[in-house]
């Protein structure tokens, strides 16, 4: 059954996830705004090592998500951009152990956050049509009988 808001999964994911990432990097600059090194200084925000520029690049995430939530098929190419992008950030994390191009600072919570984030985005888009659920020609298509002529 569609959801009740006419959104697909990949709208209602940009939507959250986009509004989540927007607020965690607007908070995580209370706990660490330093934009050094990874090695440099580094903050603990809900348990997630951040810095400053861990909290632009979930800021930057969650824009890029909420621009995208409008439109069906922007939402689905999105989530599924995100979900291999943070994919990769995932395995790039298990790798490097503890920063990412060493200015991100990231710990083994922000891997299997990233995993998660990137099995779910990668999951709503697949789950996703292009098209919204809403058919604003459903009267229409409904009255209409079939004519072979």
């Amino acid at each position: 059954m569609p959801p009740a808001t006419g959104r697909t999964l990949a709208q209602a994911y940009c939507l959250l996830v986009g509004a989540v990432l927007l607020l965690v990097g607007a908070l995580g600059f209370i706990s660490d705004s330093h934009f050094g090194s990874a090695h440099d200084g580094r903050g603990q925000f809900l348990g997630f090592d951040v810095n400053g520029w861990h909290n632009l690049v979930h800021i930057a995430s969650g824009l890029f998500l909420l621009s995208t939530r409008r439109e069906p098929f922007r939402a689905r190419a999105a989530v599924l951009t995100f979900g291999v992008l943070y994919g990769v950030v995932a395995i790039w994390g298990f790798i490097t152990g503890d920063s990412a191009v060493g200015i991100v600072a990231i710990d083994q919570a922000d891997n299997w956050l990233h995993v998660a984030l990137s099995a779910l985005a990668i999951l709503s888009g697949l789950a996703s049509p292009t098209s919204s659920y809403e058919d604003p020609d459903a009267t229409r298509t409904r009255l209409t009988i079939y004519d072979p002529a």
